[in-house]
């Protein structure tokens, strides 16, 4: 089929269109971004993805991938796979009409019998307010949420190893939709649009709940001078009831937090659970830094943050808690330096220069490559990356 993702040079539109066009399709990614779009076309990948930079150059050369900025691509389309979320304010609040204004946008170069593909997190009833514009305005259009449920980094991977959720109120829409998951091998899963809508928040908001629950008690193990993660190991050890018990550390991302939010403003701001949670992962940083005044004089101290990007492995730094940790502590300590690998950003410095400087350490995104350094300052360690304890 020809595909176009509107989106598409994005952690969630780009793996997935360089994984349809390695499996037969014609592929265009479609996004605004002019340097982004002209590096794709390079050859180069925009961020991290474990294996699509090697799968970008081979699409590119047998002319099953393209990138480009001109929305006249979508005339020849049969697929339209929409990667156009819902934003939400500094205020916290949902934008529901951001997608229908997207598509609005892009109405002129839009057809008869093409098949719309929501992927991206929607409030729930946006799905429904896309079909009700398309009826009004393009009838014709099928239209389907199929969220994307992979964790960034390792995309290519999950995106044919996990069922996809097909969220479509006619059969003709779902029986579409399901087909072309078909050509990459994943099996579907039929529900409606707001049964999608709310699984995908559900999922995340869930997540982002087990992590706070993990920080809370991490927490309480300080306040008792108990190490947590032997705890943890404990209960975790051949019991499979707690099994998936999260270990501490910081739960950001652009993903979980939002996505709790929009679940928040959707219940009426009855979310009880939901509210916690984020009263105890965003207060994270700052509940580190008071554990360490009380045992350091940070006002004369230099203390650096290993890692800038939201998790390990990877160089979003969308909605770190390492820079609000770094923001807390620029007006506690005496200087604050930051490093990252693989993170670009000119307020950093290179990690000889953190370990050389640094009074007090502080690993805040668990990448592989610092298993390997032997710190022998202060060391604050909440992941375990040095199995030592997580005790602060």
């Amino acid at each position: 089929m020809t595909v176009v993702v509107v989106g598409g040079g994005g952690h969630v539109g780009l793996p997935l269109g360089l994984l349809l066009a390695s499996h037969g399709h014609s592929v265009t990614a479609l996004d605004t971004d002019v340097d982004k779009v002209e590096l794709i076309k390079g050859g180069e990948m925009p961020f991290m993805e474990r294996g699509a930079q090697d799968l970008l150059p081979v699409v590119l050369a047998d002319g099953s991938f393209d990138a480009t900025v001109d929305p006249s691509c979508l005339t020849e389309a049969d697929v339209v796979i929409v990667v156009v979320g819902t934003p939400v304010d500094e205020h916290l609040n949902p934008d529901p009409s951001a997608v229908v204004a997207v598509l609005a946008e892009l109405s002129p170069w839009l057809r008869r019998g093409q098949l719309i593909v929501l992927r991206s997190t929607v409030f729930p009833g946006v799905t429904r307010r896309v079909e009700d514009w398309f009826q009004e305005n393009h009838p014709g259009i099928a239209v389907a949420f199929c969220p994307e449920r992979i964790a960034e980094g390792s995309a290519l991977r999950e995106l044919v190893e996990l069922p996809q959720l097909v969220g479509a109120r006619t059969d003709d829409s779902a029986d579409r939709a399901i087909m072309f998951f078909d050509t990459l091998g994943v099996r579907s899963i039929r529900v409606s649009p707001e049964e999608a809508e709310l699984a995908k928040l559900f999922t995340n908001s869930w997540r982002y709940i087990k992590f706070a629950v993990a920080n809370q008690f991490w927490m309480m193990a300080n306040e008792f001078n108990v190490d947590f993660e032997r705890v943890r190991s404990a209960i975790i050890d051949d019991y499979p009831r707690a099994a998936d018990m999260p270990g501490a550390g910081f739960a950001a991302g652009p993903c979980l937090l939002k996505d709790t939010t929009q679940l928040s403003a959707f219940s009426g701001n009855r979310f009880t659970l939901g509210s916690a949670a984020i009263t105890v992962n965003e207060g994270l940083p700052l509940y580190l830094i008071e554990r360490l005044e009380s045992r350091f004089q940070l006002t004369e101290m230099t203390v650096g943050i290993l890692g800038m990007a939201f998790k390990g492995e990877i160089d979003d730094n969308r909605s770190s808690l390492s820079y609000k940790l770094r923001k807390l502590l620029s007006f506690r300590a005496r200087e604050v330096l930051c490093s990252d690998p693989y993170v670009v950003d000119d307020r950093l410095v290179d990690l000889d220069k953190l370990l050389h400087e640094s009074d007090l350490v502080i690993v805040a995104t668990p990448h592989a490559v610092y298993q390997s350094l032997v710190i022998e300052k202060p060391l604050v360690d909440i992941w375990n990356l040095y199995g030592r304890g997580v005790q602060v």
